[in-house]
This record gives structure tokens, C-alpha cells and sequence, in this order.
């Protein structure tokens, strides 16, 4: 499972860079929470990478995933209005929020993925 330790490390830099990248654009405070979450995905991955805290961590990252991707729909539920045109409050933020919920989501599925075939594996026959 450590792949699984290496993928939620790249998740969390990738919010993490969703949040800064997006503070920088557009100096909006709110604009940093994906970087809270990538802080926290990014923690978690590391911690993962030992042995005795790997399942507890990877079940935590996933529990991040799914908040994240709970907290960020709404922007994904805006975006096909941003794409035809439509007219929609805060653009930036639909964007940064549409982008977390796809992260979000692909993340969390993969680590579903992996505990399935975790649970596969140390299973009797």
C-alpha cells in the first residue's frame, strides 16, 4: 500500500497547489482551503508510509477525500453554467472548487480501489 501513501501525497500537493495557485490569483482568503486539505493529505501520506500507522492514516486520507469532495460539489454543479457562458458568482471559484471535486472524487475511488483489494488479499480462502 505504499503507492496508495505516494498517491495521497500527490493529491494533497495538488491541493495544496489549488489553494495557493488560486490565493495568488485572486488574494481571496477562501481560496487557501484546498490547501488545508492538501496539508492534511500530504501529513497523512507521510505517516502512511509507516507500517504501524498506514491503515489508520490511508482510512483518515480517505475520510479527507470524501470531505473534500463533499465541501467542493457545488462548484461542480455551477461549471457546465461557467462553460455555456452562464452567468455565475465567482468564476475563480468554481474553477478552484470544480477542480477539487474531480481530485477529490478520482482520489477517493482509488482509495476504495485499495481497500478492496487490501481486504482481497488478507482474506481466507
Amino acid at each position: 500500500m505504499s503507492s496508495m501513501s505516494n498517491l495521497t501525497i500527490g493529491y494533497g500537493a495538488l491541493l495544496t497547489a489549488l489553494g495557493v495557485g488560486g490565493f495568488a490569483a485572486t488574494s481571496a482568503p477562501t481560496a487557501l482551503i484546498p490547501a488545508g486539505f492538501g496539508v492534511v493529505a500530504l501529513g497523512l501520506g507521510l505517516l502512511a508510509r509507516q507500517e504501524k500507522y498506514r491503515m489508520h492514516a490511508m482510512h483518515a486520507s480517505a475520510l479527507v477525500g470524501i470531505l473534500g469532495f463533499l465541501g467542493s460539489i457545488r462548484g461542480l454543479s455551477q461549471l457546465p453554467a461557467l462553460l455555456s457562458g452562464g452567468d455565475v458568482a465567482r468564476p475563480p471559484a468554481v474553477i478552484a472548487q470544480s477542480l477539487m471535486a474531480i481530485l477529490s472524487a478520482g482520489f477517493v475511488a482509488l482509495c476504495v480501489r485499495s481497500f478492496v483489494t487490501a481486504r482481497r488479499a488478507t482474506a481466507r480462502p
